[in-house]
């Protein structure tokens, strides 16, 4: 009696390659790939003209920011909580103009970046909030409902000017 070969099934693995290839196309395209994104916060032109100018002080709100997060406006301990009114405040009454009001971020290299950006939030809703009552009374919607134009106008009239300084280290005494 002869004995029968067995025969082993072999399967094509060509098409293989293809489907993987396939698969691998899908998810490069289907997937979103989280990138990091900082402040959106447009700079300055760069000039080699080092000149400075004074500023009245009236028009300047100093906010300072140690290492122990702790905050110092116009030279006196504040909350967090009080940085958008003392930003309207400035803006809109003890400036000679909302034109000329600037708003001084100086802070700590041991500040932390949390504290930094809660600062800077509560900055920016003042400014926010001052454009919304703006536009509101001008053309009776909200500045986010604003067409382009129509935001640039308001701006023009209350500017965001925040000027920050280097780090540096910082001591805040009682």
């Amino acid at each position: 009696m002869k004995t029968k070969k067995r025969v082993v099934p072999v399967v094509s693995a060509g098409s293989l390659a293809d489907v993987a290839f396939l698969l691998l196309i899908f998810f490069l395209v289907a997937t979103t790939i989280q990138t990091d994104s900082g402040l959106n916060v447009l700079l300055p032109a760069w000039t080699e003209d080092n000149t400075t100018q004074d500023v009245e002080n009236r028009n300047v709100l100093s906010i300072i920011i140690n290492s122990e997060n702790e905050l110092l406006v116009e030279g006196k301990q504040a909350q967090l909580s009080d940085l958008q009114a003392r930003t309207e405040q400035l803006i809109l009454k003890e400036a000679e103009s909302p034109k000329l009001a600037i708003v001084s971020l100086q802070n700590d290299n041991g500040t932390s970046y949390e504290t930094y950006l809660a600062v800077y939030n509560e900055i920016k809703a003042g400014y926010n909030h001052i454009w919304d009552n703006e536009s509101l009374r001008r053309f009776g919607q909200h500045y986010d409902d604003l067409d382009k134009r129509s935001q640039i106008d308001v701006r023009k009239n209350y500017p965001l000017v925040i000027s920050e300084v280097e780090p540096s280290s910082i001591a805040i005494s009682q």
